[in-house]
């Protein structure tokens, strides 16, 4: 049985939510991401990706930003790869974490039509459908590979009413700014800290609620569960209103494609019911990280590498399968 672990404690969410004074350094970095954005804003769509890729590479080579453990996270899930296959694809890793950047901050000024049109294919749509003519809300989990945030927009633009759980960011400006641009493109940004609240809430309005299921989030526990054969400690926040709701889990994720376009696709987790409720959360927590790691198999180069994925693990933990970057 791999144990479940709590999330570490929060501060009361009135505090969390209460204004904040903008530093300087708050300010130069909030000027920066617009000036930025303005920029981009003057090319078209294809040379500001190029230009995101090519920026990315830098954190490559030469700053050889956490370089050491996008490889080594790597060669850990794909430890039949060669070393030349390893920082190729880390490579490829860092470019497409630059454009995915840049097509993150363009977002906002694309039309409905324009964000659907990104989209090549969208295998599995019925099943949202599906849940969605039943009169509930819908529960999506993901996690951090191909364009995330397009995943949310596509969801969005196709009619779904969406609601997106995100952390606070740490700078203010940034934080208001970010989700001005979500908003834009229709997504209503719920926080972390307040999830346990306000999801009910928008399950029993009929919404849908997207849960980024591979990093911790405040407010909601975790649990340890295999990714790519190590234990990798994963929020259950989606399992458990899953469970409690009697909603399946949806699994959503958008991959570039060869071509510039996207494929978006989606697939139903079942929710459990053995009588044992935290065992049964444990297992649909399980069931979308196994998912989720499928979809990293299809294009390794557009995962989130950059994270210490495996960084917290049980302490019986055997040596063989502990964090490759400690």
């Amino acid at each position: 049985m791999i144990p479940r672990v709590s999330s570490r404690a929060v501060s009361p969410a009135a505090k969390a939510r209460a204004p904040r004074t903008p530093t300087l350094a708050h300010r130069a970095e909030y000027y920066a991401l617009r000036g930025a954005a303005a920029v981009l804003r003057l090319l078209s769509w294809d040379a500001a990706c190029r230009f995101g890729e090519w920026l990315g590479e830098l954190g490559y080579r030469p700053f050889g930003i956490r370089r050491a453990v996008v490889v080594k996270q790597l060669a850990a899930a794909f430890p039949e790869w060669s070393d030349a296959e390893v920082q190729r694809v880390a490579r490829q890793a860092y470019r497409n974490l630059g454009r995915y950047a840049v097509e993150t901050i363009l977002l906002p000024t694309l039309t409905q039509a324009q964000i659907l049109a990104l989209m090549e294919s969208a295998d599995g749509w019925p099943v949202i459908e599906e849940e969605l003519a039943k009169g509930h809300g819908v529960i999506f989990a993901t996690g951090h590979v191909g364009n995330w945030e397009l995943a949310g927009s596509y969801v969005a633009a196709r009619g779904v009413p969406l609601d997106a759980i995100a952390r606070i960011q740490a700078n203010p400006l940034v934080d208001a700014y970010i989700n001005r641009t979500r908003a834009a493109i229709g997504l209503n940004i719920m926080y972390d800290q307040d999830a346990v609240r306000q999801v009910p809430r928008s399950l029993r309005a009929g919404r849908a609620v997207a849960f980024i299921a591979d990093q911790g989030v405040l407010g909601l526990a975790s649990t340890f569960v295999p990714f790519f054969g190590r234990p990798a400690k994963t929020p259950r926040g989606a399992a458990v209103f899953a469970r409690r709701y009697e909603l399946p889990t949806l699994f959503a994720a958008v991959l570039r494609q060869p071509n510039g376009k996207f494929r978006f696709g989606v697939e139903r987790i079942p929710t459990i019911d053995t009588g044992d409720r935290e065992a049964d959360v444990d297992a649909v927590v399980a069931a979308y990280t196994a998912a989720l790691e499928r979809w990293v198999r299809l294009a390794p180069a557009q995962y989130f590498w950059h994270h210490r994925r495996w960084r917290r693990q049980p302490p019986d933990t055997p040596e063989a399968l502990r964090d490759p970057t400690r």
